[in-house]
């Protein structure tokens, strides 16, 4: 697999603030980073599609995305119809995660059920077909179980071609299976130690992409990793609502990590969470695009 150069992404809820949020954007932008990543999680700050809208208009080159879309959340016609209004105007900076929906809690208050992992994921695949044809055909004509599309006029259509990156993460075979054959970018999850190594995932992705494993990037979280001088044992933090460990790191030992990373396992997209944005910079600056 040939190396991609890297890049980083920053994933926040959001502030409150105009004028805070732009600001955010704006040093995310102005310290490196290629990506402001905004998860669809209900209680945060901020709405996802409103708050990379403003991101957008705030910064010139930084890219916006979703980390990710809640598939479950909204008709997936609807859903690329914003994205790709999104994607015209902000001149094609769009980045679109899509996920089958991973918190009962969400589910609940939004009194939707929360089907079995399996019809989950089944509806996701009728989802990220009709996000497809919106981008790439003239009309939109879907039948399926879950959802229905009929003489659907895509428009607008989306500035890139033919359509933005779609990222997909999961720790599950079938939704990686479904990534290699339709995503751009991949996150494998290991979820736990008792399952299967990110190596092996990988290789369910390599059988499944063919010809297109060599054009797709890996992405992974490094929520854990903070820079110092002088290391020491720092208290938990939290993963996608799951503690982790912190992992204090000098700046020659976070490069050499993830250049082994990528090395072994071709991951080459890191994403942070805000409060390590500053603290990070010194390896965005050493690593990126390299």
């Amino acid at each position: 697999m040939a190396k991609k150069a890297f890049r980083f992404g920053v994933v926040t809820g959001g502030h409150p603030s105009r004028s805070a949020w732009m600001t955010l954007a704006q040093r995310v932008e102005e310290l490196g980073y290629s990506t402001l990543l905004v998860p669809d999680v209900l209680g945060t700050p901020l709405a996802t599609i409103t708050a990379l809208a403003v991101a957008a208009i705030a910064t010139t080159s930084l890219r916006v995305g979703s980390y990710v879309f809640v598939n479950d959340y909204r008709h997936p016609a609807l859903l690329a119809r914003e994205i790709a209004t999104l994607d015209q105007l902000s001149d094609g900076r769009v980045e679109l995660g899509l996920g089958a929906g991973n918190w009962p809690r969400d589910y609940q208050q939004l009194g939707i059920p929360f089907d079995k992992a399996g019809t989950r994921v089944s509806r996701f695949a009728e989802g990220l077909s009709i996000i497809k044809q919106f981008f790439t055909t003239e009309t939109v004509d879907f039948s399926g179980k879950y959802y229905t599309a009929t003489a659907l006029r895509p428009v607008p259509r989306p500035v890139q071609q033919p359509h933005p990156p779609i990222l997909i993460g999961s720790s599950g075979r079938r939704m990686l299976t479904l990534a290699a054959r339709e995503a751009n970018i991949i996150m494998p999850v290991s979820v736990d130690p008792t399952d299967a190594p990110l190596e092996e995932k990988i290789g369910w992705i390599r059988e499944a992409a063919g010809e297109r494993f060599e054009h797709l990037e890996f992405s992974r979280n490094e929520f854990g990793i903070e820079l110092t001088d002088n290391p020491i044992t720092a208290g938990p933090l939290t993963q996608g609502g799951i503690p982790v460990q912190s992992r204090p790191m000098t700046t020659a030992q976070a490069v050499e990590y993830l250049l082994e990373q990528r090395e072994r396992l071709g991951i080459s997209y890191i994403q942070i969470q805000e409060r390590q944005s500053e603290n990070f910079a010194p390896v965005v600056a050493h690593l990126n695009g390299k």
